[in-house]
């Protein structure tokens, strides 16, 4: 007996509250307090309009299941043998693509980068680097092979320390030191070599110019009658034309042999050879007279410019300043290959060739008024005599001495100035210019 009351009869037509057999009064699966037996795994429902006894997508053992241990999986982090936290599908396992999904939203097919996001155009500037990181070395076609100033960087093949190759980007500090260092590791073969082809023959020039010169014949004509000519005036002048042309090119063929043979030793002793000066004086006899032929050709470019007028003649002087180098190193077409190099990078060889130019001048003109002063006192005919002879002498031979520091300061700055240009240009260094050189 039961204490419940029996269930109410619906009226005729309408579903009975356990389904739609209106004499089913006995107990369904869901009562309360009867079994639930659930329909066989993949089967049809029990009843008519009960739900599909397997959800799609439903798995019996799976989280959520009855009895099953929420969250776990046997193959899972944490199970025994398992690799914790490794999936052989997911970031990390070979072939795959970290953290991609190809079916995620905002993506297109494999290796398309999403809507919105794509390689800047050649040409474009990169993105500034971040302080701390090295800056991009030319990632885009047509750029050149350095693009940026050295920030504790350097392109390959570029060694920051090498002693004659200034690194890019360093700046005028690193070409200074690199002038200084070529000086201090040549001095004892640099100084007696350009005493031998710059001081030398400079001196002898001079004392062969105060030989011919006519001023003292000239001041005895025109004492009588200062308004005429001298009667050796056309002889004297022809005379003094052409040994002023004779000894310029003479003196220019020596001087283009110590130019060659002094940065013969510059860039050995920066490849770390041995050096000395009769092997610097050999080498300068090989290419002085190649060297000394594009001399006469620039020198004839300049004069042309001179004749324009005087800035364009400077002009060309300072485009074509590095075509001993270009010569000694490169052997091809110095003159276009200076005026080149000039205009390619126009602030920084300006900058270099003018602060040498400025040095040159300032030392000359000191030079030349201390050579001018002190030999007025042996008056207009120094030759004359023994003495004043001797005097003379030793007062040019004194003041060419001086002219040390230009001689030294115009070799080493041009051909560190040519080597920092070779740098900005292509992987280079000490070795391989020793190595160009022949």
């Amino acid at each position: 007996m039961s204490d419940l009351p029996p269930p109410a009869t619906p009226p005729p037509g309408q579903p009975g509250p356990y389904g739609s057999d209106p004499d089913q009064t006995g107990p369904q699966p869901g009562r309360p307090g009867e079994p639930i037996t659930p329909p066989a795994h993949g089967g049809p429902s029990a009843q008519p309009g009960w739900p599909p006894a397997t959800p799609p997508g439903w798995d019996p053992t799976g989280a959520g299941a009855p009895g099953a241990t929420p969250g776990w999986d046997p193959t899972g982090a944490g199970a025994p043998g398992a690799t914790p936290g490794w999936d052989p599908a997911g970031a990390g396992a070979p072939g795959a693509s970290p953290g991609w999904d190809p079916n995620a939203s905002g993506w297109g097919q494999p290796g398309t980068p999403p809507p919105g996001w794509g390689y800047p155009p050649a040409g474009h500037p990169a993105a500034p680097t971040p302080a701390g990181y090295p800056p991009a070395a030319g990632p885009y076609p047509g750029q050149t092979w350095y693009g940026g100033p050295a920030a504790g960087w350097y392109p390959p093949g570029i060694d920051p320390n090498d002693p004659l190759v200034t690194p890019p980007g360093v700046g005028l500090g690193g070409w200074w030191q690199r002038c200084l260092g070529a000086v201090r590791r040549g001095w004892r073969v640099l100084l007696p070599l350009l005493l031998l082809t710059q001081v030398l023959p400079g001196v002898v020039f001079s004392v062969i110019s105060l030989g011919v010169d006519p001023t003292a014949r000239w001041d005895v004509s025109t004492a009588q009658d200062p308004t005429r000519l001298p009667d050796t005036f056309v002889g004297d002048m022809t005379v003094l034309l052409l040994v002023s042309l004779a000894g310029s090119v003479l003196i220019g063929l020596v001087q283009c042999l110590g130019w060659a043979a002094g940065t013969w030793v510059i860039a050995r002793q920066a490849a770390g050879e041995v050096v000395d000066l009769p092997g610097a004086l050999r080498y300068g006899v090989r290419r002085m007279f190649g060297l000394w032929g594009w001399t006469l050709l620039a020198g004839l470019t300049i004069a042309v410019g001179v004749c324009f007028c005087i800035l364009p003649g400077i002009y060309v002087a300072f485009a074509l300043s590095l075509f001993g180098p270009v010569y000694l190193f490169e052997r091809e077409n110095p003159l276009g290959r200076a005026w080149g190099m000039f205009h390619k990078r126009f602030a920084m060889v300006l900058g270099r060739v003018a602060l040498v130019a400025a040095v040159l001048l300032v030392l000359s003109l000191v030079v030349g008024g201390l050579q001018g002063a002190a030999v007025v006192p042996f008056g207009v005919d120094p030759l004359g005599s023994a003495g004043t002879a001797i005097g003379v002498i030793v007062v040019l031979a004194i003041t060419g001495v001086l002219t040390l520091p230009v001689q030294f300061l115009q070799l080493v700055g041009l051909v560190v100035t040519y080597a920092e240009q070779r740098a900005l240009e292509g992987p280079v260094n000490s070795a391989r210019l020793a190595a160009e050189l022949g």
